[in-house]
Formats: C-alpha cells, structure tokens, sequence
C-alpha cells in the first residue's frame, strides 16, 4: 500500500520561490499530495500545485515572468491604485498596492477562480485582523483567499472578504503544517521564513528593521509550533539572504536553493518505501 503525502508551503515573499523545487522533486518521484497548505507566498504556490501544473511549470513561468523587469513593471502598472482619485483619497503611503490586482496580474491563467476547481484540497491561511484569529480557507472564491493570505501588511493592503479584513496568513501561521496533520502518512513542511542577515556592514534601513523583526516573530511562532508536533520532513533552503519583495532575483534565489530538490527526495524516498 502506497503512503499518501500532503505538503505545507510556508510564507517568506520572495524567498518562496524555492517551494519550486520541492513541488519539482515531487514530480520526479511521481508523487502527487492529496491535500496542500500554504501561507502567503507558500499559498500561491499551492494554489498553483493543486491547479495541476508541474514544477517545471512554474519554473518556467516564474522565470519567464520574474526575469524581465519591462514585463514586470508593465503588469504592476496595470495593478496600480485604479484611478487619481482613488490615490488621492487614500494618499501616498506604504500598503497602497491592492494585492487582489496584482495576483490577477501576475498568476498563472491555470490557476482557477475557485477552490473547488483544483485538482489537489488546497488549504490558505490568512489573518482575521480585527477577530484576532487564524482564518483558513478551503472553498469559494480562491483569488481572494490567496490575496488574503499574501497581503503584507507593509506592502499591501487589506483585503475584505465576506465582511471581514485579512492580512498576511504568515503572521499566525508561518508553515501551516499543523492544518495538515492527520490528513496523509506524510506530512512535509518547507520553511522559507530565513532571519536577518548583516549586508555589507550596513545598518539595516527602517524597512528592513520592520521586515526582519517579521520574521524573528514567525521564527518564534514555528519554534512553538514544533513543540506541539512535528511533520515527517522539515526543510529549510537558505533564503535568509534574500529580502521579502526580491522578486527580481528570481533566478538567483532559484540557483541559490536548489539543493532543497535533492534534500526532498532523499528525505521522503525512505518513507515511502517503509
């Protein structure tokens, strides 16, 4: 009897595009979850998972995307606030972006508009603002629980969603692997948080403070997470060199993380075989 397999994506922006070569190596072993989480970045990729699109795939269309900054700036122009008058209302400031624009300009046109047309149950985790609370979607509308689940509040707006206000799903739940427990043999989980890193020998920029505080918070939140349970296989590429929008760098975050493929396959192919 074969053993079922279900991963968790966790959040890290740009990081996060090293769960590229997990879903890769789950390819090659020809495995396919029968359930995905994923948080922010992590739901993204997910969603793109449990659309039915290989890892090479995604590859490809990340590097396509992400590897020409004219394309890159020309989808975020279409994203921008929708009219003057709308940025004149609400003014110039950190968060003016609508992540709901920017995923539509940017996701793969594989990716459906709701849950319940994927291939794979995929789980999206968000924060409830102002219910204090985890929210995790599972049906309906999928654009907007991935908005939910990306909006960094720094960079994002909110998004509204059946009355209420979500941000960022990492700020709750970095690596949802807990939601995920219970639901196949093998539960993996790729951690693409990283930590702050001296650059140069420069002091970090507000941003920066503001961004690598982020992350020693979600740091924290998985390290009790882990006390509570464990997933079968825990990887953690090296991202922390990486800024949480260094989207642009796609192609070295990809190079510099590549040996995630490999850790993967040697983890999980034991495993299967018990």
């Amino acid at each position: 009897m074969s053993k079922s397999v279900a991963i968790a994506f966790g959040g890290g922006g740009a990081r996060g595009l090293a769960h590229i070569h997990a879903i890769e190596a789950l390819d090659e072993l020809g495995v396919k979850p029968v359930a995905i989480a994923g948080s922010s970045i992590g739901s993204i990729m997910g969603a793109a998972m449990a659309s039915g699109m290989t890892g090479k795939d995604i590859h490809h269309y990340a590097l396509t995307m992400l590897g020409r900054r004219a394309e890159v700036a020309s989808r975020i122009w279409k994203a921008r606030p929708g009219s003057f008058a709308e940025i004149v209302e609400r003014g110039f400031r950190l968060g003016q972006f609508n992540i709901e624009r920017v995923l539509k300009a940017f996701l793969p046109e594989a990716v459906p508009d709701t849950f319940e047309e994927l291939d794979i149950p995929l789980f999206v985790t968000a924060t409830d603002y102002f219910g204090h609370k985890l929210a995790v979607f599972d049906s309906g509308d999928l654009n907007s629980a991935i908005a939910a689940s990306s909006a960094i509040p720094a960079a994002f707006r909110p998004v509204i969603r059946d009355g209420c206000l979500y941000v960022d799903g990492g700020i709750y739940n970095p690596v949802p692997f807990d939601i995920l427990m219970g639901k196949a043999d093998v539960v993996i989980a790729i951690d693409v948080v990283g930590a702050p890193m001296p650059v140069d020998d420069k002091r970090p920029s507000t941003l920066d403070l503001m961004f690598g505080a982020d992350q020693l918070m979600m740091q924290s939140i998985i390290s009790a997470q882990l006390q509570l349970s464990r997933p079968a296989i825990l990887l953690r590429p090296p991202v922390s060199r990486f800024r949480v929008l260094d989207f642009l760098k796609a192609d070295q975050v990809m190079m510099a993380t590549v040996s995630i493929k490999d850790d993967l396959k040697r983890a999980l192919t034991p495993l299967l075989e018990a």
